[in-house]
């Protein structure tokens, strides 16, 4: 499949119905988290609104179009961990393995940076081989697996550990 010609910005309010929609994609695909429930385009307009300015949010377009998102949170509320985003990447079906994974966790990576994280990590569930590559490809290293970590349709699943230290923030 040929790479997919994108661009990356910082999410706004009117990219919620894309981001709910691609996020859903996720969700029934049952490779990429533990979520069951679809989420709403009012649902993602407040976690794009909420996280202005303070979290990393960004989406990547195709011509018009939004064809992924990657975000990052909290990774715990003790404010020593204030610089410890806990990320996700979310790419349409439409435009896996085009690149835009890649597209989507740089511009994340830089976000954070610009914002003062020095770590960014994730948990990534061990068959998401697509998952695992693109983690190892933009710098993070496995840390460990969290067995039997949840259930996900009655099923036990274990996750990987992924992290990513921002040395720029490290001084």
């Amino acid at each position: 499949m040929a790479e997919a010609t994108v661009w990356t910005r910082v999410a706004v309010e009117e990219d919620a119905d894309a981001v709910a929609r691609i996020y859903n994609e996720g969700i029934d695909d049952r490779v990429a988290t533990f979520e069951t429930e679809p989420r709403s385009a009012e649902d993602r307009r407040a976690a794009i609104a909420a996280a202005r300015g303070r979290y990393p949010f960004v989406v990547a377009l195709d011509g018009d179009a939004v064809v992924g998102f990657a975000s990052a949170g909290a990774y715990r509320s003790r404010p020593c961990y204030r610089g410890i985003g806990e990320f996700s990447v979310y790419v349409a079906r439409s435009h896996r393995g085009r690149g835009v994974g890649r597209a989507l966790l740089a511009a994340l990576i830089a976000e954070a940076e610009r914002l003062g994280f020095w770590k960014l990590v994730s948990r990534v569930f061990p068959e998401n081989a697509p998952s695992r590559a693109l983690c190892r490809a933009m710098g993070f290293r496995e840390v460990g697996v969290y067995e039997k970590h949840g259930k996900l349709g009655g099923v036990w699943r274990d996750c990987v550990i992924v992290e990513r230290l921002i040395p720029a923030n490290l001084t």
